[in-house]
């Protein structure tokens, strides 16, 4: 995203050194657009100001598929609460997940919380990446799906 839009500011959130090795090696060129937290994106958002942001991606978050273990996913009321004040009204929330139960999770958890709104326009709307996306997918998605769906959840801050 970064390379293929120079005009926009980056921040990169990874806790995973293999996964910003990954990101670098990526790279074509460098880019002054980009900035990696090597850390909890959470302990980031507490430092950011209100209404900083134009857009949050959250690509592929741990499923925690256990029930027992689903109060450890990312999209909780106290992070949508946190995104809501980091993004700009009109402000773009877009996730991605090949995990169907994770989808529907993401999906019902923000479309209750009162200041996103849903942007799907169709059912095909969970299928299809943003209009600006430049990669057909990830290098973490080709890996590991295999041919599975891809479910992008596009919502927008009211």
């Amino acid at each position: 995203m970064s390379q293929h839009h120079a005009d926009i500011h980056f921040i990169g959130c990874e806790p995973f050194i293999n996964g910003i090795a990954a990101l670098l090696a990526s790279l074509n060129a460098p880019v002054d657009n980009l900035k990696i937290w090597d850390d909890n994106a959470r302990l980031l958002m507490d430092a950011l100001p209100d209404a900083c942001l134009d857009r949050i991606y959250l690509l592929n978050p741990d499923p925690w598929p256990k029930t027992r273990h689903a109060k450890r996913r990312f999209i909780q009321e106290e992070s949508l609460n946190d995104m809501a004040r980091l993004l700009k009204p009109g402000g773009q929330f877009i996730m991605s997940t090949d995990v169907v139960d994770l989808a529907n999770w993401m999906h019902w958890h923000t479309w209750a919380h009162p200041d996103f709104e849903w942007t799907a326009t169709s059912q095909d709307g969970w299928l299809s990446p943003p209009e600006d996306w430049p990669l057909d997918k990830t290098r973490y998605m080709k890996k590991a799906l295999g041919g599975e769906t891809i479910y992008w959840l596009k919502f927008k801050r009211r």
